[in-house]
């Protein structure tokens, strides 16, 4: 929320003597800015807009007999203002007295000390001593808000911008304010902990040491901190972000307030939280090699040598279809190019960068950016919701529907969004009825896995394409730079092997060699069985990665990768944008970059790699380009659901996986457990409650998960059933692409409770 109109109707101001021209009902605060006066604030955030609560931003505009509040007093023509002078400082004084009356003189211990804004005002602006003669009153100490968030409702100056946070932005209403007067509190609307998916802002927009992260809690001072400003990995959205680290350890991310066209000055808690791996016992620190089922530690010369020694010893036995890579995805753009440069080199051509169930990242002729999606009249949404793929464009996506009024309609069996109160849910041939007919800016978001209705959902955007309507695609998909490796080259061409093809040769005893970088498809592939027979059966299976993943651990070779913390490089976000990422912190002696690992390689092998500046040109040129190949869109028969089988739903979750989440213990709380979602109209014939933990079985197959809670809810359709992608102890990958499963057997709960 911008408090400068772009209007035209200008108006003449005169701030501390200087005459400057703004849009007519700019804020008096931002008006000030443009000539680097700041005035103090507490409640006031851009983004949020006026509040009047804390009233530090007084200033004297001539003409009104008393001092105004800068933040809720608009610009009007002639209007003269005086920011500084002994009225002003002397109203600030006092506006500061009345805060710190019960404020604790605490900043030695408190986690704000340095970057306090109370801090700082009370230094320039307040007074030496209190007059007071009471004592302070007291409120809860370290109360546990959620499992992110500590509160601490002593140092609470009710500024409310965690209450107007979770309004106005995120929209999910859970922060309240108890109470009244002296004795009001922040509090939980439902008296429940504090759950989202963004609870991080919160923390960086107390303006005191309030609201404090559970993660960063007594870590450290901010003087203490090395910061490097980089960009987030976790998904395709690409949110900039500074990484405060000492002594070589990751103590928290914040997000960058100029990130307006990306983040939009926000970061949601899995790419401020999931940063612990990094710093995991439980890494790979040395390449490891598995011969005769034992593993033994080897040198890096030793681990290039077998690994460039058995690509020779295949392509001379049987040539370069019987050696593959996959990856990409998570790999810095130019480790992709890398990695696709030195395999085509050696006439390799089947690579491939799609290990899970996404099959496109390149949306083609529908390019758009993250402000077009923001601006966009109507969001129609199909697959797995943005929240959970790619939660900052979910705010985005709520941003246009209820400060620009765009319409929103969700395809399928996914929900685009449980907050957005106003939305349609629909088939794709009920889609073009809801788009109002005034709307030309239309934006397409799409998970970029293959379903039934993918096709159409595709043919319905080129028709209001063909219509003149303005149209923009986004895939937010599974893996972060899903979208470079596909440009970088990370796709099969002239009839070579894709993923699956690759393991269906390695099957067949046809693939001598594989590699694998940052990929884990045994828990993210649709074919579980499929896959872990093939990795069996490869000869020579090579695997790069952080930590022993359940790929991993079928590996010939596993060499040890460092984080993208720890690396520097370009990744592109699902809009195109390459963007940069830095390392923040050193990584452990003995990994490696996925590059320099690749640069090793391509030594071993003899083959000449472009210089480094060479690389970051072409590297440039090719994410500006769509890839050269992208596949159609395969049909996909819609699920029956005879005979009592319920049709299943592969849903997904921000804090899963098997890689840096599961290697995390800062998200023990976080993680998503296991479960299965049905409509209560289906729990009822099924004679199921919430609570109930169910057996389910694949209709055809042998796939099987056991133990799920069941959990009700009203936003998926009777009839399915609703599980989590990428949850370790329960993969949804057991039941390949299996359209039903069958509740094998039902725990009641009394049931439970009474073993």
């Amino acid at each position: 929320m911008t408090m400068i109109s772009p209007a035209t109707d200008l108006v003449t101001v005169t701030i501390d003597g200087i005459e400057l021209q703004v849009p007519k009902g700019t804020l008096v605060v931002e008006a000030a800015k443009l000539i680097a006066r700041d005035i103090p604030v507490y409640c006031y955030h851009p983004k949020l807009g006026p509040a009047g609560l804390c009233r530090v931003c007084l200033v004297e505009v001539e003409g009104m007999p008393k001092l105004q509040i800068g933040c809720n007093t608009p610009i009007t023509g002639g209007m003269i203002v005086h920011t500084q002078n002994s009225k002003v400082d002397e109203g600030r004084r006092a506006i500061l007295e009345f805060l710190l009356l019960n404020h604790p003189l605490d900043c030695p211990i408190c986690d704000k000390g340095g970057e306090c804004d109370l801090q700082d005002f009370s230094m320039a602006y307040g007074q030496g001593a209190s007059r007071s003669v009471d004592g302070k009153d007291a409120k809860p100490k370290a109360v546990d808000l959620g499992p992110t968030i500590v509160l601490d409702e002593e140092r609470c100056i009710l500024c409310l911008r965690c209450v107007r946070f979770d309004d106005i932005i995120t929209q999910e209403r859970s922060l309240r304010t108890e109470d009244r007067g002296a004795q009001a509190i922040i509090a939980t609307a439902s008296g429940a902990p504090y759950v989202s998916d963004f609870t991080g802002n919160v923390t960086e927009l107390c303006p005191v040491g309030a609201l404090t992260s559970k993660t960063y809690r007594f870590k450290s001072r901010p003087w203490d901190n090395q910061r490097t400003t980089t960009t987030c990995t976790q998904c395709s959205v690409g949110c900039q972000m500074h990484v405060d680290a000492r002594q070589n350890m990751i103590l928290r991310t914040m997000s960058v307030a100029e990130d307006e066209q990306i983040s939009d000055g926000w970061l949601c808690d899995r790419g401020r939280y999931n940063v612990g791996y990094v710093s995991d016992e439980r890494r790979i620190t040395q390449p490891m090699y598995r011969k005769d089922g034992a593993w033994s530690q080897i040198a890096w010369n030793d681990a290039i040598a077998l690994w460039a020694s058995a690509i020779k010893d295949s392509l001379a036995a049987r040539g370069a279809p019987s050696i593959g890579a996959i990856g990409g995805g998570r790999l810095l753009n130019e480790e992709a190019f890398l990695l696709a440069h030195v395999h085509r080199a050696l006439g390799i051509q089947n690579l491939d960068w799609r290990a899970g169930s996404q099959l496109r990242a390149h949306p083609g002729t529908w390019t758009g950016t993250h402000l077009d999606l923001e601006n966009a009249q109507v969001v129609v949404t199909y697959g797995r919701p943005p929240a959970a793929t790619a939660p900052i464009l979910d705010l985005r996506i709520r941003k246009a529907v209820v400060q620009h009024h765009a319409t929103l309609i969700s395809v399928g069996d996914h929900a685009a969004s449980a907050v957005v109160r106003d939305h349609h849910v629909a088939s794709v041939a009920d889609v073009r009825a809801l788009i109002p007919a005034h709307a030309e800016r239309i934006a397409f978001v799409w998970d970029g896995i293959a379903t039934a209705d993918a096709r159409s959902f595709f043919d319905l955007g080129a028709a209001l394409a063909s219509e003149g309507k303005k149209i923009s695609g986004f895939i937010a998909g599974e893996q972060a730079n899903a979208r470079g490796a596909e440009s970088m080259g990370m796709l099969p061409q002239d009839g070579a092997l894709d993923t699956r093809g690759m393991f269906e040769a390695a099957r067949a005893g046809t693939l001598g060699v594989l590699a694998l970088f940052g990929v884990n498809p045994v828990l993210h592939h649709p074919h579980r069985d499929l896959v872990i027979e093939s990795l069996r059966a490869i000869p020579f299976l090579v695997v790069s990665d952080l930590f022993m993943t359940e790929t991993a651990e079928l590996a010939t070779l596993v060499l040890p990768a460092c984080s993208a913390f720890e690396k520097t490089g370009t990744t592109t976000d699902f809009a195109g944008d390459v963007l940069p990422v830095h390392g923040a912190v050193q990584a452990p002696e003995a990994t490696l970059a996925d590059g320099d690992m690749l640069v090793m390689l391509a030594e071993a092998l003899g083959v000449t790699l472009p210089a480094l500046s060479e690389i970051e040109q072409r590297v440039r040129v090719l994410a500006s380009q769509a890839p050269t190949m992208m596949y159609a869109l395969p049909e996909t028969a819609p699920a029956l659901t005879a005979n009592g089988t319920l049709r299943l739903i592969v849903d997904a979750a921000i804090f899963t996986g098997g890689g840096t989440a599961a290697f995390d213990a800062r998200l023990t709380t976080l993680r998503t457990a296991p479960r299965a979602i049905v409509h209560p109209a289906t729990a009822q014939s099924h004679g199921l409650a919430d609570g109930d933990t169910i057996d389910l079985g694949a209709v055809q197959g042998t796939g099987a998960l056991r133990a799920l809670p069941v959990v009700l809810s009203d936003r998926i359709a009777a009839g399915t059933i609703a599980i989590v992608d990428g949850i370790p102890q329960a993969p949804a990958s057991v039941f390949g692409r299996a359209a039903a499963v069958r509740i094998v057997a039902i725990h009641k709960v009394a049931e439970a409770a009474l073993v």
